[in-house]
Parts: structure tokens; sequence; C-alpha cells
């Protein structure tokens, strides 16, 4: 049994990695609380359960985690039947928050500054030796972009949510000409930077297309942010952002006005 030790909080990013350890080991092997605890189920009864039958415990380290009592007893209890060689205990560090004490003997895994693909991958490589629960709908982003204008200057600011996302290389899509526009990206002293009128986006979308990217990656506390005026006095918009998420595949994030 693998059992998923978090806080609700945290439930946008310790859900994708249940999915992801569900597909691999199957639901029955995966004790994450929101498909193994069912209506009408003791949550006492059934965390001791999932304790007992636990060979791999993964604790999610965060701001939300160490403030959970709850949280606190099931990492206390399992680190108790670690020192005894019962399960493997492995902390997942999530945010910027200091490991306890108790858990710096433990080599952690690192979701915060490595990204999630990574952090899947080693807990997989670490364990490598029908109910009412249904997969959400909603596509998970780790990047989301804001907009919103200072006077004249609409500033976009694009920030990691969770975790790190190493290639910070954005597309700002507008109706108005490029060369109407002036682009200044904020907090950063070099950049990469391209511009195109007249493209087409896969899905027939006709736009004109700001570029810029930076080498460093786009990190919770660190947004990537630029901000564009107009040089003519026309009237102007971004409506979608884009993010390289491969060699030539753009990919769009949400876009949220502040």
């Amino acid at each position: 049994m693998i059992f998923l030790s978090h806080n609700y909080n945290d439930k946008p990013v310790v859900e994708q990695v249940a999915i992801r350890l569900k597909s691999v080991y199957g639901q029955d092997n995966v004790f994450y609380d929101s498909w193994s605890i069912q209506p009408g189920d003791g949550i006492i009864d059934k965390m001791e359960e999932g304790l007992s039958n636990c060979k791999y415990f993964f604790y999610f380290v965060s701001k939300n985690s160490l403030q959970s009592k709850m949280v606190k007893l099931e990492w206390q209890n399992a680190l108790f039947k670690a020192a005894q060689n019962v399960i493997k205990f492995i902390p997942i560090r999530m945010d910027n928050s200091i490991m306890p004490s108790l858990l710096m003997q433990s080599l952690y895994i690192d979701l915060y500054s490595n990204g999630l693909d990574i952090a899947i991958r080693q807990m997989i490589d670490v364990i490598n030796g029908n109910n009412t629960y249904r997969d959400p709908t909603k596509q998970f982003s780790n990047l989301v972009a804001y907009k919103y204008w200072e006077g004249d200057k609409l500033i976009i600011e694009c920030k990691a949510l969770h975790y790190l996302e190493p290639v910070s290389y954005f597309a700002f899509c507008t109706q108005a000409n490029i060369n109407d526009l002036k682009i200044k990206l904020l907090h950063e002293s070099m950049c990469m930077a391209n511009e195109m009128n007249g493209a087409t986006l896969q899905n027939g979308h006709k736009t004109n297309i700001i570029f810029r990217g930076i080498e460093r990656g786009t990190l919770p506390d660190f947004p990537f942010t630029v901000e564009i005026t107009s040089k003519t006095g026309i009237v102007f918009d971004v409506e979608t952002v884009l993010h390289k998420s491969s060699h030539e595949l753009y990919s769009p994030i949400p876009l949220l006005k502040r």
C-alpha cells in the first residue's frame, strides 16, 4: 500500500500524484483519502487501516501540512514504524517551509525545486519493487497568467502556482499590430525576444504574437512579468498566453484578470 499523507489545501498537486500512481499500481494500492475513504466510513478507522497496510509512506511537507494536527499524527506514527523497518518513509518538499528536524535524517523528494514530473518519477523509482471517486475533469495547470492595467500599461504576470517550471518562454497573443506596441520584460536584464504578425494557431485562430523568454525557471515566488504599452495610442489587449511546453509545442495557460 502506498500512503499519501497531505493537507486538504495541497490537493491540487497531490491529486495529480495520486492519479499518476493509480495508473501505475492500481487504485486499491494507493491510499488517497478522496477514493480510499467513502461516505459512511469511519475516517479514523480508515486512516488506521491505511497506515497498518502501508509499505511506502509519502509525506507532503508544506506550510499547510505542518500546521495540521491530523497530518502530524500520521507522519509521526509512520516515522516510528520506519524506525522499526516496517515501512519506508519518504518526505516530499512542496514549498519553502523548513523541514522538521525529525525528518532531516531522511533524504526527501524536492517537488518544489524540481517539478511534478521529476518528483513522480522519483516516487516510482522508490516504490518500484468501483467506487464513487472519479478523476477530475478540470485540466490541471501549474502555470497561470494574471493581467491588469496600471494606467496605460498592460501588465501580464506569468506565475507558477505550486512548483518550478524549468522553461520560461511565453507567447502573448493580441489582435493589435506588434509594430504599434512597446514590450518590456520586468525585473530581468536579458531575454530572448521575437514577434510575429499574421500567425495562425493550431485551432485556426489568427493572431499576432509576442515571444519572450529567459534562461531561469519560473518559481511560485519569482514570476515572469511583461509590460506592454501602445506606441501609437491604439486600443489593444492580450487575448491568450501560451507556454512553450516542448521544443515545438506551445500550450495555452489560464489567463485571469486581476
